[in-house]
């Protein structure tokens, strides 16, 4: 299983992104997506997910800013990121739990100016 993400870049304070993570390759069934986000010189932290029926769980720190959401029929995961803090700024990794197993996409990063 592949994850290719993508729609990171340069924002400024106050703006949006929107993040896609496509899944390829042997799938059968995709249980939860989500994406991590890691800021420099800290660890990687859950964002938001979603579970194959919609469920969504999100960070405080991105309540009410960011909302995930899914498409089963084409195995990808959206992050739509509105009113962009420099706090955000960091490396955003997608994850996809196939069959019991986690997988990971490359990172897009995303920062945020002031």
């Amino acid at each position: 299983v592949q994850l290719q993400a993508y729609g990171g870049g340069l924002v400024q304070a106050g703006g949006s992104l929107r993040l896609s993570c496509a899944a390829s390759g042997s799938i059968f069934s995709i249980g939860l997506m989500g994406w991590y986000r890691q800021p420099p010189e800290n660890p990687r932290e859950l964002v938001a997910a979603i579970t194959r029926g919609g469920s969504t769980n999100y960070a405080d720190s991105v309540k009410g800013r960011f909302t995930i959401s899914r498409d089963n029929a084409k195995n990808t995961v959206y992050l739509q990121m509105n009113s962009l803090k420099p706090d955000d700024t960091a490396v955003y990794y997608c994850n996809a739990e196939v069959v019991g197993t986690d997988f990971w996409g490359q990172g897009t990063l995303v920062t945020v100016s002031s």
